[in-house]
């Protein structure tokens, strides 16, 4: 699951995005309504974190500009404004939720999660094919009650194939959702984490299997599909 974050102070920032990725999440990271508008009108984030006092203008304006591109959008916002007033102008604005600094990045991780708990939102409770099953939001993959352990990355790729149970998950698609903004990805690096996925699935006997369509991406099969 890909987030942006909306955030002009750098120690802040930079907590915020460590404490996401380490919980699973692949992270963006804007600090100007500008740059912000334009990611949002790019890109399809699965959830948004947003400050309010940004150095060109108001966190709103981005919070508008993604209504527009994206009427369901979860936003929380995470700002310094802890008046009433503010959180009731964030939310009759169209934010989902408001968490005031300083923060726990626990709570703020959780309440991402929630959001995207809500139905029809990115996050289930399980996924299941064959005897493979993945707990969403304890990012956690097993194989007749046995963890797979998988890392990030691959945990990820297997999600989104879950998610689309025998169709096809373009690989620029796959690209997208592992890799933020600005981060190198190596022409081979989604085809070496399939070799990797297929091979501990079919270890582990999780009776579904990884498909390529070459040129265009994979799809995930339960055993005797056809």
């Amino acid at each position: 699951m890909r987030l942006l974050v909306v955030e002009d102070e750098r120690r802040i920032a930079e907590l915020v995005t460590i404490s996401l990725k380490a919980a699973g999440f692949t992270v963006d990271c804007c600090a100007s309504v500008a740059d912000a508008c334009a990611a949002v009108e790019l890109v399809p984030y699965d959830a948004m974190v947003l400050d309010l006092g940004l150095p060109d203008g108001d966190g709103l304006e981005v919070l508008s500009a993604a209504r527009r591109c994206r009427e369901v959008l979860p936003v929380l916002m995470l700002t310094a404004r802890d008046t009433v007033e503010d959180r009731v102008s964030g939310l009759d604005a169209g934010a989902d939720d408001y968490l005031v600094k300083p923060f726990a990045t626990q709570e703020l991780i959780s309440r991402i999660k929630a959001l995207l708990r809500r139905p029809g939102l990115a996050l289930g409770v399980t996924l299941e094919a064959g005897d493979l099953s993945l707990d969403t939001v304890g990012r956690e993959a097993s194989v007749g009650g046995q963890p797979l352990g998988l890392p990030r990355q691959e945990l990820a790729i297997l999600e989104h194939l879950l998610r689309r149970l025998g169709r096809v998950v373009p690989r620029a698609v796959l690209e997208d959702k592992l890799y933020g903004h600005g981060e190198e990805i190596a022409s081979n690096a989604i085809p070496v984490h399939i070799s990797h996925l297929r091979r501990k699935l079919a270890e582990a006997g999780a009776g579904c299997a990884i498909q390529t369509v070459r040129g265009i991406g994979y799809f995930l099969i339960e055993a005797g599909a056809a």
